[in-house]
C-alpha cells in the first residue's frame, strides 16, 4: 500500500474507506486524455511568440529517446515497455511529457498522478490540470502532499505519488513560478501594439493628390473629384489622367519604425523568461558562429536543467531504492542534438575513436547503425591503430622488435 492510501486510511472511517480508496483509484479516469482550456491556453492561442517558444520546447523535450539503463547499460523489461508504450490506457509516455511541458512552460507546473498496482508498480500515470492541484505540507510531519480538487471531490495525494515539474520556485514555496505571469506586462503591452496597429492598417484608405490648371473653375472641379470617386471604385483602382488633370498618389505607411523596435524588444523578453537563445523567435542580436554552436547553447542553457529535473522525478518514484541502489536509473538522450553537421560528427567521432574512448560500434550506435561486433566493439589507440589490449611489443613500431633484414651477396 503506497503512502497516499495510507493516508486515506488514516484520515477515513473504517466503515467507508475501501470505499474512498476505490473513489481515488477511478475517479481519475476521465481525466486521461483531456484537454483543459484557462487563461494560459487563452495566451497561447493570440501570442504567436510564446506559442512558438512553448511548442519549440515541450516538442523538442517528448522527442528525445528516454530509456532505462543499469550500469551504463541498457534494459529492456516489461516495465520500460508499458511506461513507454502504455502509461495509461489513452496516451503514450512522449504524450504525457508534452503535456506536463506544455503546462509547465504556461502555468509554471505539470503534475501527473502514479496510480499502482498492489505490487506498488507503475499501474497509470495520469497528467492532471495545474489549477486543480495545490501543494500542502502535513502539520505534524511537514511531508509534502498534494491537495487535488476533482468534479467537487478533494484528494490528498502524497509527493512519491506526483511526478510534479515545475519552474523556478521561491523559498519556502513548493508551486512554481508561472511564465505567462511573468510576461503579464509584456504580453498586455504587446496586445495593445497589436490592436493599434490593425486599427491603423483599417483605417487607412487610398489618398491621391489632384492637381488642376488654373482655367479650371469651381463646378468642373467638383464634377472631376466625383468622376474620378466613380471610376476608381467601379474599376478596381485603375486610373486615367485626363488633359489638365495630375494625379499624384500619397505614400502612407501604417506600420512605423518604433512599432517593429518593440516588437524586437518583447521577443526578447519572452526568450529571457523562457532561457531560450533570442534567435529562435527572429529577434535581433544573437550571432552564433554556426547552428552546431547555437544547439549547443539551446541544449546547455535550456533543456539540460529541464531534462535532469524529469530524470530525478521519474527515477525518484518510478523505481524503488533497492533498483536505484543497484544501478538502475532513466535517463534521456541529448546526443542526437548535438551531432552537428557530417563534417563535424566525423572530426569527433575519428578523434573519440584514436583516442581510445569510443570504440567503433559505439559510433555506429549513435548513428542509428548496427553494431558489428568482434574487434570493431574493442578500444584502439592511435599509432598503426591496435587494440589497446595488445601486447607493446608485438607491436610493428616498438624499436626493440627483431627486424627481418635482406642482405645480399655479391658474387
Amino acid at each position: 500500500m503506497n503512502r497516499t492510501q495510507q493516508f486515506i486510511n488514516k484520515i477515513t472511517p473504517r466503515f467507508i474507506k475501501q470505499a474512498v480508496i476505490k473513489d481515488y483509484n477511478s475517479n481519475f479516469a476521465s481525466w486521461i486524455g483531456r484537454t483543459f482550456f484557462g487563461i494560459e491556453n487563452s495566451t497561447l492561442e493570440t501570442n504567436e511568440n510564446i506559442f512558438s517558444v512553448v511548442s519549440r520546447i515541450s516538442n523538442t523535450l517528448s522527442s528525445l529517446p528516454f530509456k532505462m539503463f543499469k550500469d551504463y547499460k541498457q534494459e529492456n523489461n516489461t516495465d520500460v515497455d508499458k511506461l513507454l508504450y502504455y502509461p495509461n490506457p489513452n496516451q503514450t509516455l512522449d504524450e504525457i511529457i508534452n503535456i506536463l511541458e506544455v503546462s509547465r512552460n504556461t502555468t509554471g507546473n505539470g503534475y501527473a498522478v502514479i496510480f499502482r498496482d498492489l505490487r506498488l508498480k507503475l499501474d497509470k500515470l495520469v497528467p492532471i490540470r495545474s489549477s486543480a492541484v495545490m501543494p500542502v505540507l502535513e502539520q505534524n510531519t511537514k511531508e509534502l502532499w498534494y491537495q487535488v480538487t476533482n468534479e467537487g471531490k478533494t484528494y490528498y495525494i502524497h509527493n512519491s505519488d506526483m511526478i510534479h515539474v515545475k519552474h523556478i520556485m521561491g523559498n519556502g514555496n513548493y508551486h512554481g513560478i508561472s511564465p505567462i505571469a511573468v510576461l503579464k506586462n509584456s504580453n498586455e503591452f504587446d496586445k495593445a501594439v497589436r490592436e493599434f496597429s490593425l486599427k491603423e492598417m483599417q483605417s487607412i484608405r487610398d489618398s491621391f493628390i489632384l492637381k488642376y490648371d488654373a482655367s479650371i473653375d469651381e463646378d468642373k472641379k467638383r464634377e472631376v473629384v466625383r468622376n474620378f470617386q466613380e471610376f476608381y471604385e467601379e474599376n478596381g483602382g485603375i486610373l486615367f489622367q485626363e488633359p489638365g488633370v495630375e494625379i499624384e498618389e500619397m505614400d502612407r505607411k501604417f506600420i512605423p519604425g518604433d512599432i517593429q523596435i518593440t516588437e524586437n524588444i518583447t521577443r526578447d523578453r519572452i526568450a529571457n523568461v523562457y532561457n531560450i537563445p533570442n534567435t529562435f523567435l527572429n529577434a535581433s542580436g544573437g550571432s552564433y558562429s554556426s547552428n552546431e554552436q547555437l544547439m549547443q547553447l539551446f541544449v546547455n542553457m535550456t533543456l539540460t536543467p529541464i531534462v535532469k529535473q524529469y530524470e530525478r522525478e521519474f527515477n525518484k518514484k518510478l523505481l524503488r531504492k533497492e533498483q536505484r541502489i543497484d544501478g538502475y536509473y532513466y535517463k534521456f538522450n541529448l546526443n542526437g542534438l548535438l551531432r552537428g553537421d557530417s563534417k563535424s560528427r566525423k572530426d569527433f567521432y575519428h578523434g573519440a575513436i584514436r583516442d581510445a574512448w569510443m570504440s567503433v560500434d559505439e559510433v555506429r550506435m549513435l548513428e542509428e547503425l548496427p553494431p558489428k561486433g568482434g574487434q570493431a566493439s574493442e578500444l584502439w589507440i592511435s599509432g598503426d591503430m591496435y587494440p589497446l589490449e595488445m601486447d607493446p611489443r608485438e607491436r610493428r613500431s616498438n624499436p626493440n622488435k627483431s627486424k627481418e633484414v635482406d642482405v645480399i651477396v655479391d658474387d
